[in-house]
C-alpha cells in the first residue's frame, strides 16, 4: 500500500475536513501490509492520525484512515449515539467502537451500513440509507443523500477540490506529513 494510494482516497481525512476515510487496495502479503501501515503510522499519528487495515480477505485489504478526535465529535451526535448503541457500539468509547465495526466486519451477515458514521456522513443520511434499504435517495455523491441535498453537493465539490488539489501537490513532491493537517 502506497502514501499515493492514501492520498487518492484519504485527502478530505487528511485535510481535516472528515473523520475517515476507507479504501481497498491489493494485499499479496499481510505481514508486508502490517510493516506499511506501521511505517505510515509513525508518521501520521503524531498528526492525529490513525491507518488501520478492517479486513484481509482475498488477496485485497480494506483500509480505514481516520482521526479519533473527530470520529468522537461525530459520534457525540444524538442521531448517531442511538444508532450506534442499538447495534452494541459504545459511543463514548471511539477505540472500542472501531474494534466492533472490525468484529461486524468479519461477522456480520451483510456490509455493517453504520460504517458512514465512521466515514463522516450525516447521521440522518446513514440512519435513512438503512431504514430505505439504499433506496429512495435525493441524490448521490460520496454518500447517498436523504436529508440536506444542497449542503451535501457542496461538501461532495469540498472533498472533490481537495483530493485535485493534495493530488497535484503529492504528484509535485509535497510530502504526506506535509499535506496532513495536525489536529
Amino acid at each position: 500500500m502506497s502514501e499515493e494510494l492514501i492520498v487518492r482516497h484519504c485527502s478530505p481525512t487528511l485535510a481535516g475536513l472528515k473523520a475517515g476515510s476507507l479504501f481497498s487496495c491489493r494485499c499479496t502479503s499481510k505481514p508486508e501490509l502490517t510493516l506499511q501501515i506501521r511505517d505510515l503510522n509513525k508518521k501520521l499519528v503524531p498528526k492525529g492520525l490513525r491507518i488501520l487495515p478492517l479486513r484481509v480477505w482475498n488477496g485485497r485489504a480494506l483500509i480505514y484512515v481516520c482521526r479519533l478526535s473527530g470520529l468522537a465529535k461525530d459520534f457525540s451526535d444524538a442521531q448517531a449515539q442511538q444508532l450506534l448503541e442499538s447495534l452494541g457500539y459504545q459511543p463514548e468509547e471511539t477505540n472500542q467502537c472501531i474494534f466492533h465495526l472490525i468484529q461486524r466486519l468479519k461477522s456480520a451477515q451483510e456490509f455493517p451500513h453504520e460504517v458512514g458514521l465512521f466515514l463522516g456522513y450525516p447521521p440522518a443520511d446513514v440512519c435513512a440509507f438503512i431504514e430505505n434499504k439504499a433506496c429512495n435517495q435525493k441524490c448521490v455523491g460520496c454518500w447517498k443523500v436523504y436529508g440536506d441535498e444542497e449542503k451535501a453537493k457542496q461538501t461532495f465539490a469540498q472533498y472533490e477540490e481537495c483530493t485535485e488539489r493534495y493530488c497535484q501537490q503529492w504528484k509535485n513532491g509535497e510530502s504526506i506529513e506535509h499535506l496532513t493537517k495536525a489536529g
